[in-house]
């Protein structure tokens, strides 16, 4: 069987999955639905009104032909970038799949229909809430990331690193409990569908549809399949993502930090063990 016909199954084999399944096992979430990924967080990462962990990992891929540096990435490898927001039990919610690897997941975010819509309040995201036992003013409802990201009022990122306070140390530790479902998302990705332990031999469209059957068969097995055994087992595994530090910051992201870092240090935000 010739390169070209190998090609052309493949392709049509992982189209007929993502088709098959995206509806069922990555669909667009409802308002309910947000609310109860937010009580995930609450229960799992003690980060209250989260609705997912965002980051990106780096699929491995050959160089295509006549792409310059497009593809080749801060890591020396080339790569097309699988963006993901993820839940507390390790599933994808919404991804974005096929950027340059030339390309920081801050600008890929922004491009992104996930990032423009979650802007623009297409997401039926709940409206801002008190955060659990206080009076205090609203939180948004928000989505956690690394440095590489912008913060804004929908999307929280740590506090630099240099010269952290307790308060801003507490929220680092409170943003990082709640990001490591995205790592280990990524990880199990690549635990289980080992495709991705070598740098995949297509074309970048072919690569593309070969990513998206595999994050659709693993939140199939993630719903469906997965046992209380190999979630035990799940933060043991080598994180997938990958670290950018580009992000700015926006005025109104950072009022909305503060209120969350000052509820981390309230009786009622606490929680032990985060010096």
């Amino acid at each position: 069987m010739g390169t070209s016909t190998i090609a052309g199954v493949v392709r049509a084999t992982c189209s007929a999955i993502w088709m098959r399944l995206k509806a069922l096992v990555l669909p667009h979430p409802t308002r309910q639905q947000w609310l109860d990924i937010a009580q995930g967080f609450l229960e799992r990462a003690q980060f209250p009104n989260c609705i997912g962990a965002l980051d990106g990992k780096h699929i491995r891929v050959k160089k295509p032909p006549n792409s310059g540096s497009q593809y080749y990435n801060y890591k020396q490898f080339f790569s097309v970038v699988l963006l993901a927001l993820a839940d507390t039990n390790y599933r994808f919610i919404i991804v974005d799949i096929g950027s340059y690897g030339s390309t920081a997941d801050a600008r890929i975010f922004r491009a992104s229909r996930m990032g423009r819509w979650l802007q623009s309040n297409q997401l039926d995201v709940p409206q801002p809430a008190n955060l659990p036992g206080s009076t205090g003013p609203p939180a948004p409802y928000v989505v956690v990331g690394d440095e590489g990201f912008a913060l804004s009022s929908q999307l929280m990122r740590p506090f630099p690193r240099r010269g952290l306070d307790a308060k801003r140390r507490t929220f680092n530790y409170r943003l990082s409990r709640a990001r490591r479902f995205v790592e280990c998302a990524f990880g199990i990705l690549t635990h289980k569908w080992r495709v991705f332990l070598s740098p995949i031999q297509l074309a970048p469209q072919n690569v593309n549809v070969v990513i998206k059957a595999c994050v659709v068969l693993h939140n199939y097995v993630r719903t469906y399949e997965a046992t209380p055994d190999e979630d035990a087992q799940v933060e043991s595994l080598p994180s997938g993502s990958d670290t950018i530090q580009l992000g700015r910051s926006g005025l109104a992201g950072l009022r909305v930090r503060e209120l969350y870092a000052d509820y981390f240090l309230t009786p009622i935000g606490s929680f032990p063990s985060h010096q």
